[in-house]
């Protein structure tokens, strides 16, 4: 059973895992930069706002990156007090131009010290340790982000973190895309203080609706442990890159309707 499975999995990611597949995707968002700063920002507001349909998570990281003149690193570390009023307005289902605020502040304060986003996740600026495991740099990045004073309370709910239960289904997209690494090109690797192993698969209902048909996890609810038990799975198939199965559930959750 499970050899058959993994054989129709990797066909799948082998369909799926494509330069095709950016397309359609929010992590063409990021592509549409050169410079790994630029990335970094542009992807985590494609992860951030990657809830409901596709088109639309596009089009309004695209309104927002256009507000901010296409060059996200420059405007948020170099503007104005003035330059803030292209902002107002922004929003995005229950994200809005509040939130859009705060995490313009964090990001300005954030690389006033740091030349990566990396640093975020994976260093505890307080100790100077490397963080080692995804669920510590999930949690340590949400305690982080929300440092600052005067953070807007409605903002937390759009940093999730495992210690809440949450699958932290839209970060471990974009650690997706920033750490793992292939001949394919869509996921772009500039990560490297964890290695593509140590990920944890983004799940959300297309995901966990195919994984539990095919048998790939048996946890009823949707939350942090269930992403665990599905990588758990995922790693027996592939354990230096468990998480390229994402490719595989995804696509045929929404693509190819699979129940």
């Amino acid at each position: 059973m499970k050899q058959s499975l993994s054989v129709l999995l990797n066909k799948k990611v082998k369909e799926y895992n494509q330069l095709s597949f950016i397309a359609k995707d929010p992590i063409v968002i990021p592509h549409a930069f050169k410079k790994q700063a630029d990335i970094e920002i542009a992807g985590l507001f494609a992860a951030v706002f990657a809830w409901g349909n596709r088109t639309t998570i596009i089009n309004k990281s695209r309104e927002l990156l256009q507000r901010m003149d296409n060059a996200p690193f420059e405007f948020c570390t170099q503007h104005r007090d003035e330059d803030l009023i292209k902002l107002l307005g922004f929003v995005h289902r229950t994200f809005n131009d509040t939130d859009l605020l705060y995490f313009i502040a964090f990001l300005k304060n954030h690389f006033s010290r740091h030349t990566s986003l990396e640093s975020a996740f994976f260093e505890n600026h307080l100790s100077n340790e490397k963080i080692k495991s995804v669920e510590a740099a999930l949690n340590h990045f949400h305690k982080y982000f929300f440092s600052l004073d005067l953070f807007p309370t409605r903002t937390k709910k759009h940093i999730a973190h495992p210690s809440s239960g949450s699958t932290c289904k839209r970060l471990n997209m974009f650690l997706r895309w920033m750490v793992r690494k292939d001949d394919t090109g869509v996921d772009f690797g500039i990560w490297k203080a964890i290695p593509p192993s140590a990920l944890i698969c983004p799940v959300d209902v297309h995901v966990a609706r195919v994984a539990r048909s095919l048998g790939m996890i048996e946890r009823k609810q949707t939350d942090w442990q269930t992403a665990v038990e599905l990588t758990n799975y995922c790693r027996t198939l592939d354990p230096k890159d468990p998480v390229k199965y994402d490719f595989a559930l995804f696509s045929m959750g929404v693509n190819e309707k699979f129940q």
